[in-house]
């Protein structure tokens, strides 16, 4: 699907505010209401709105340290990690990716404990490096149109 100037805004009006009405971002963008259901229905249905979520934060719900862990599987264990990470409750991202270590998670944990019993799971299936979030520097950045 061909995404126009009209559609790029709209997205832009979503991913600052999925609550928003349809006429508020219609008039937002200088369309009817009706309008802006058709183009958000097309665009979900072409797979370009994946999703409409709420952010929930970590700390908030009790939660003490944020942290990037990456794992370096060893040989024959990376397909056996990639069924078990979904089981982890306190994995809230999970990517695939090049270069010496084969997985990059983004985890919520309640301490250092938790931390430490975490590791102690992961080292079954390979090397660990743990990295603690201080603070987000970009948050949720929108998706812009290409130039």
């Amino acid at each position: 699907m061909y995404i126009d100037a009209l559609n790029w805004k709209i997205l832009k009006c979503i991913q600052l505010n999925a609550r928003q009405s349809n006429a508020h971002i219609g008039r937002q963008v200088g369309i009817s209401s009706p309008a802006v259901s058709e183009r958000i229905k097309k665009m979900e249905d072409a797979g370009i709105i994946e999703s409409y979520n709420a952010l929930v934060s970590p700390f908030e719900t009790g939660y003490q340290l944020k942290a990037l862990i990456t794992l370096r599987a060893f040989m024959g264990m990376l397909k056996p990690f990639l069924v078990k990470v979904k089981t982890y409750d306190e994995v809230i991202n999970c990517y695939r990716i090049t270069g010496n270590e084969n997985i990059v998670m983004e985890v919520v944990l309640k301490n250092q404990k938790h931390l430490e019993s975490f590791i102690d799971q992961l080292i079954v299936y390979g090397e660990t490096k743990t990295q603690i979030i201080l603070s987000h520097v970009v948050k949720h950045n929108e998706v812009k149109q290409l130039k």
